[in-house]
């Protein structure tokens, strides 16, 4: 197969965002999301609506990726999507708009993992970007997901340990909500942790077996802290917005790196790579990088674009699997619920 002249169109819809990317060898040549800002006054997501959203955004993205690429729709070598996990509305409105347009365009489809094509996101061809070599440990943390994967091979990856309850970024968003910060606060936390102090507050760490971790009992422990604070001292949460939001913070980090250290020693595997919406967390970022320096880790970092939900890593997995002819057929269907 002419490895040379391929284009994938990657459509995502996973969750509230619906997005589609052009990549022509490996590069992007477009990167189009279409965000949902209804569900902010709804203080999360909710499915009906996201689905609602997806089907009038779809059609729209795409043709602008198309438009954008500078293409014609006939020159697209195939079309890969986002079968799972996520939100099975919203993944129904990709999953059958990908199958249509392969159809018709007479070209093969690929259906994706949305979990492998986070991590897979750190081999689209990027200049000044290094990309991490097999194997290696990804971290993928996101709003639904906190695992640590053991890469073997692009399609090869083992689970080795995961969240036992609430995933990280639900810690980061209902810890927000505690302090009466608005959907979605993860971004809200890191914003004003920057200038507080991140021991003014201790958080218990969790004890949790082997490589998992548990985020209920932390925002338990949140939440108890602020009702105990706040009867003392109504103006406790406005008085230390920034030192809560950087404890709150610092914790979370913490027990991220703890499992992290504790991979590396059980695999000795020391190139870590992270990945998903809270990869775009500043407290985990500067944690890696201290660690390259700290423990000879050889740590990666993906582009901002590329942590939140985006089609240009679906399309990087479906280039994957392009090259190994891995073809999905029409029978096909969304999977909410989508193991490795």
């Amino acid at each position: 197969m002419a490895s040379q002249n391929i284009y994938i169109l990657g459509i995502e819809s996973s969750c509230d965002d619906t997005a589609a990317a052009v990549l022509h060898n490996g590069k992007i040549l477009s990167n189009i999301v279409a965000t949902q800002e209804v569900h902010q006054q709804y203080g999360g997501v909710v499915p009906e609506l996201a689905s609602r959203a997806h089907q009038q955004n779809i059609v729209p993205v795409i043709h602008q990726a198309i438009a954008r690429a500078n293409i014609d729709k006939k020159d697209v070598s195939a079309i890969a999507f986002t079968r799972g996990p996520g939100l099975m509305g919203s993944l129904l409105v990709g999953t059958s708009f990908a199958k249509s347009l392969s159809l018709g365009l007479g070209i093969p489809l690929i259906e994706v993992n949305h979990m492998q094509a986070h991590i897979l996101a750190h081999f689209i061809e990027e200049e000044n970007f290094k990309k991490p070599s097999f194997p290696f440990l990804a971290l993928t943390i996101s709003g639904g997901h906190t695992q640590i994967v053991k890469v073997s091979n692009y399609f090869d990856m083992e689970v080795i340990g995961e969240t036992t309850d609430d995933a990280v970024g639900e810690a980061f968003d209902k810890s927000a909500k505690i302090i009466g910060l608005p959907y979605p606060g993860g971004p809200l936390i890191d914003k004003y942790a920057k200038e507080g102090n991140p021991k003014a507050f201790p958080f218990p760490n969790p004890k949790v077996s082997g490589l998992n971790f548990s985020f209920s009992g932390f925002k338990t422990s949140v939440l108890y802290f602020v009702q105990k604070q706040t009867k003392e001292n109504p103006d406790f949460i406005a008085e230390n917005l920034k030192d809560i939001c950087a404890s709150i913070q610092f914790s979370i980090v913490r027990i991220l790196m703890d499992k992290l250290k504790k991979a590396v020693k059980q695999t000795g595997i020391n190139q870590i790579a992270i990945a998903g919406g809270v990869s775009a967390n500043s407290g985990i970022r500067n944690a890696l990088i201290d660690a390259e320096k700290r423990y000879g880790w050889n740590c990666f970092i993906p582009k901002f674009e590329y942590t939140t939900d985006n089609a240009a890593m679906i399309a990087i997995a479906g280039h994957y699997k392009y090259l190994e002819e891995d073809f999905s057929d029409y029978s096909i269907t969304a999977q909410a619920r989508y193991k490795f």
